[in-house]
């Protein structure tokens, strides 16, 4: 965006390493902003705080393996993998607190509870939207293409687990539909892009790729 990248951490998934997603001493659990130079977009939100890492543009994620822009508001969505339940789906805004794993919508493999079990707190963003079952969010993109008025400006999001591609709509920052794609292929869809065609392809954990059109 603006020439420069958004790039995504994750925290490791680790009882230790999981605290350090609400530290800004750390690429941990980021949302990370620089340009092709590597370096810290300038007005990145951090840059003028001595012990945060000027690169930060967003902190608190848990896994977040999708992103994209939307094609008409230019707005960051990513995808973000929760724990057991509580997958979100997360508006960017540079300098937000997105709340792992102080808050969540999922717990733990155990069936424990993750810290105090709560899923707000003030000064913390909630997800746009989050799945409990889980989606198990992968890539994702936006359909900008024309080809298919029906799909214009929706969010495909891959699926992992729960095999197969969701397509969500979005209007005023609020998802109001929901469609499962592919979902009787048993396939583990890991990434998913726009071509110069129209369709949307799709490639898999089991090594296959998809080309997707309406019928």
């Amino acid at each position: 965006k603006g020439g420069n990248l958004f790039v995504t951490t994750g925290e490791r998934s680790d009882l230790q390493t999981r605290p350090k997603a609400q530290s800004l001493e750390n690429a941990l659990g980021k949302v990370i902003h620089i340009t092709i130079e590597g370096r810290p977009v300038a007005d990145n939100p951090f840059v003028n705080e001595k012990e945060a890492l000027p690169e930060i543009f967003t902190y608190g994620h848990r896994n977040p393996q999708g992103l994209a822009i939307h094609p008409a508001t230019g707005d960051v969505w990513i995808s973000e993998m929760g724990p057991r339940g509580g997958d979100e789906l997360n508006l960017i805004k540079a300098g937000r607190n997105y709340g792992w794993p102080t808050i969540t919508y999922g717990i733990e493999y155990s069936g424990a509870t993750i810290g105090e079990g709560i899923t707000q707190k003030e000064g913390l963003e909630q997800p746009v939207y989050y799945w409990d079952p889980v989606l198990s969010p992968s890539g994702m993109t936006f359909y900008a293409s024309d080809a298919i008025p029906e799909w214009k400006n929706s969010l495909f999001i891959c699926g992992l687990s729960s095999k197969h591609i969701a397509r969500i709509v979005i209007e005023d920052n609020k998802v109001v539909g929901e469609e499962r794609l592919l979902a009787d292929e048993g396939q583990r869809f890991r990434d998913i892009t726009e071509g110069n065609d129209g369709a949307l392809y799709a490639v898999t954990d089991e090594g296959n790729l998809y080309r997707i059109r309406k019928k």
